[in-house]
């Protein structure tokens, strides 16, 4: 399926193959249903995954499917980029080189909107990328299920830990370093940058990023496997509810 998703505010081209779709997507959001109907409220599920995954646009068409199947909670997306310390306050930290790291979020205000999410129309922030900051109480919730997504959600340190006890069900895409090295420096490239500049960017930035998210972050509930022929899961993983 070739399909054009809003990302990040910007309109782009994804194509899922219709075996993927049927095995993994599919079954993944007929799981959250069948949760979401059990508990009887909101279901709230992590998504973390590293850099340059695609967690966006997967989470964009996870919300494109709840639409075109009746028996699909509508789904809803928030960004863990909303929660990025401004740039103001980076500068005068001396934070903003390392703009993207654990250290440059607000772990505190993040755990103040998770637990609003057990309110009905609770307030989400944003990340505006033409400003570069974030924009606060953003998005209206509404949706029974959300999936809130970002880089260190399962980090296995002090404090980040904790989070994932706001969430009623985990996933985490495992996916090559050398791929995602290759994506990021591209994707880097078709922003303007050299690509001696882009290399020099993952060097210092995402590299170290993509390395922490794969080395050190919780076991998640569900692990999804991406690699340049798609997204995997083990066979049989969604059987059952």
């Amino acid at each position: 399926m070739k399909i054009a998703l809003t990302v990040n505010g910007l309109t782009i081209d994804a194509l899922f193959a219709d075996e993927e779709i049927e095995q993994v997507h599919l079954p993944l959001l007929r799981l959250l249903a069948h949760k979401q109907r059990s508990k009887g409220g909101r279901l709230v599920v992590f998504l973390a995954a590293p850099p340059g995954s695609g967690k966006s646009t997967l989470t964009a068409f996870w919300q494109y499917l709840s639409t075109q199947h009746d028996e699909l909670p509508e789904l809803q997306t928030l960004p863990m980029d909303g929660f990025h310390r401004p740039n103001a306050w980076l500068d005068a930290q001396g934070l903003r080189c390392k703009k993207g790291m654990p250290e440059t979020f607000d772990r505190q205000q993040l755990e103040l909107a998770l637990a609003s999410l057990e309110q009905p129309r609770p307030l989400w922030p944003t990340y505006d990328r033409v400003l570069h900051d974030p924009v606060p109480d953003a998005i209206e919730v509404t949706a029974p299920v959300v999936i809130v997504e970002g880089n260190w959600l399962l980090l296995d340190e002090p404090g980040w830990r904790d989070l994932a006890r706001s969430s009623d069900l985990t996933l985490f895409i495992q996916a090559p370093a050398e791929q995602l090295r290759s994506r990021l420096i591209e994707r880097k490239m078709r922003g303007g940058s050299s690509l001696e500049q882009a290399s020099t960017f993952y060097q210092q930035t995402d590299g170290p990023n993509v390395d922490k998210v794969l080395q050190h972050s919780l076991p998640a509930t569900i692990t999804l496997r991406w690699d340049n022929g798609g997204l995997h899961t083990t066979e049989g993983l969604f059987t059952g509810g």
